[in-house]
C-alpha cells in the first residue's frame, strides 16, 4: 500500500508522456521543408521534444503530487515539518541523469550544426547583396557573364554557398523553409550553406530591424530543376545593371557585380552617355530636358517598380503601386509637387522638383511625414540615366 502512490505516479508519467509526445509531434511547428538542412533541424527538434516532454511531465507530476500529499492542513499552521534526511542515492541519480542527457543533446545538436555547415562537393556560389530595403542575388558561375536578379533562383539538389554582404546596415537573410538564417554585416562577408531539395517557391525575408521599410524587405526563392535553372541562367541578359542601382561610393567592401564599370560595359556606356549629355547642354533645365528626351517613361516605370523600390513605399496608379509608408504620389505629383515647383526660386520646372525630391527627399517634406524614412542616397544608388528615366515617368504620371 505504501508504494501505491509511487506506482500511480509512474503510470501517470508514462501515459502523460506518451500523450504529450504524440500531441507535440502532430503540431506543425515549422513551415514546409525545402532543404536538406531543414530536414536535419526538424529531426533535431523531434529528438528534443521526445527527450524533454517526459521530463516536463515527471517534474509536474511530482510537484502536483507533493502539493496534494504534503499540503498544510488545518491546525498545522505553526508546526514544523518532519526532519527528513536526504537520500544520497536519489541525489546522485537526479544529478547524473540530467547531466548525461544535456551533454548528449548538446553533442547531437553540435553534429547537426557541423553537418549543415559542412562543405559540399559541386557547390554553387550565390552572392547575396542587401540594402535598405531589398535583396539582390548574383551568380558568379554564369558562363562568363554577370547575372544579377532580385528573385533568387536555385537548382534542385545542388549545394549552394551564399556569400552575404550589406551595403548599409545589418540585415538578416532568412528562408523559413530552409531553416537557415544569417546576418549580413557591413564591411564583412558571411557565409551560409544550403542544399535545396524540394521544388517550389518560398518566401525570403529580412529578420533584422533595418529601418522603416524593414517589413517590406521581402522577395522569393524559386527552386527549379537543374535543366530549368540552366535555361533561366542562359536567358538572362549579359552584364545587365544591378536591379536597384550601383554601389554607393562610400561602400568599402567589395560586392561582386558592383565593382568599377568595365570598359565598354553597360555601366561605362551609361556614364559616357550621361557625360556626353551633360557636356552638350548647359544649365540644369537644359540637362533635364535632354535626358528626359533620351529616356522613356516606360524605362522609368521599370526603375520605379524594380530598381529604386519606390512601389514598396508609395501609392501610384500609373505603376500599380499601393504602398503606404511614404506619401501618396497620385496626390503629391498633381498638387503638392507642382505647388512646390512654382514656389521654387527662378521658376523651377516640375521635372526639377521631382528630381530634387528623389535626390534630396527632405527638401519638400510633406506634412504628416517624418525625415529619415526614405533613403537619401538615390543619387549614388541609381545611375544618371535611371534617375532621369524615373523623373520622366513621374512627370508623365502628374499630367
Amino acid at each position: 500500500m505504501r508504494n501505491r502512490p509511487i506506482l500511480q505516479m509512474v503510470v501517470f508519467v508514462v501515459v502523460g508522456s506518451i500523450i504529450g509526445i504524440v500531441l507535440a509531434l502532430l503540431i506543425p511547428w515549422f513551415p514546409s521543408k525545402g532543404s536538406v538542412q531543414a530536414g536535419n533541424v526538424r529531426t533535431l527538434y523531434t529528438v528534443l521534444l521526445i527527450a524533454t516532454i517526459p521530463i516536463f511531465v515527471l517534474v509536474e507530476t511530482v510537484v502536483l503530487f507533493s502539493v496534494w500529499k504534503f499540503r498544510m492542513r488545518p491546525g498545522q499552521e505553526e508546526m514544523d515539518g518532519p526532519p527528513i534526511h536526504g537520500n544520497t542515492r536519489l541525489e546522485v541519480v537526479w544529478t547524473a541523469v540530467p547531466a548525461i542527457l544535456i551533454v548528449s543533446l548538446c553533442t547531437y545538436a553540435y553534429t547537426v550544426l557541423r553537418s549543415n555547415e559542412a562543405n559540399k562537393t559541386n557547390a554553387m556560389t550565390v552572392n547575396v547583396t542587401t540594402r535598405q530595403f531589398a535583396f539582390e542575388f548574383s551568380y558568379p558561375e554564369s558562363g562568363g557573364k554577370q547575372v544579377i536578379s532580385s528573385v533568387l533562383y536555385l537548382p534542385d539538389n545542388r549545394p549552394v554557398v551564399f556569400k552575404l554582404r550589406s551595403l548599409d546596415v545589418i540585415h538578416s537573410f532568412f528562408v523559413p523553409s530552409f531553416s537557415e538564417k544569417l546576418d549580413a554585416v557591413p564591411g564583412i562577408t558571411t557565409t551560409l550553406r544550403v542544399t535545396p531539395n524540394v521544388l517550389g517557391t518560398y518566401p525570403v525575408e529580412c529578420t533584422e530591424l533595418c529601418g522603416a521599410g524593414h517589413s517590406l524587405m521581402r522577395t522569393a526563392v524559386r527552386v527549379v530543376s537543374p535543366t530549368a535553372f540552366a535555361s533561366w541562367l542562359r536567358a538572362q541578359p549579359a552584364n545587365a545593371p544591378p536591379p536597384i542601382g550601383t554601389t554607393p561610393p562610400t561602400v568599402t567592401n567589395a560586392v561582386p557585380g558592383y565593382g568599377a564599370p568595365s570598359p565598354g560595359g553597360p555601366s561605362s556606356a551609361s556614364s559616357a552617355s550621361s557625360s556626353a549629355s551633360s557636356g552638350s547642354t548647359s544649365g540644369s533645365s537644359s540637362s533635364s530636358s535632354a535626358s528626359g528626351a533620351s529616356t522613356s517613361a516606360a524605362a522609368g516605370k521599370t526603375v520605379f517598380t524594380g530598381a529604386a523600390g519606390c512601389s514598396g513605399c508609395h501609392t501610384l496608379a500609373a505603376a500599380g503601386a499601393t504602398g503606404t509608408v511614404g506619401p501618396d504620389l497620385d496626390a503629391r505629383l498633381k498638387s503638392d509637387c507642382a505647388t512646390a515647383a512654382s514656389k521654387t526660386a527662378r521658376g523651377a520646372t516640375l521635372q526639377q522638383c521631382i528630381q530634387t525630391a528623389i535626390t534630396k527627399p527632405y527638401a519638400y517634406l510633406p506634412t504628416g511625414h517624418s525625415a529619415g524614412i526614405m533613403p537619401s542616397n538615390f543619387a549614388q544608388r541609381l545611375s544618371a540615366d535611371q534617375i532621369q528615366a524615373l523623373v520622366s515617368f513621374l512627370a508623365s504620371a502628374a499630367k
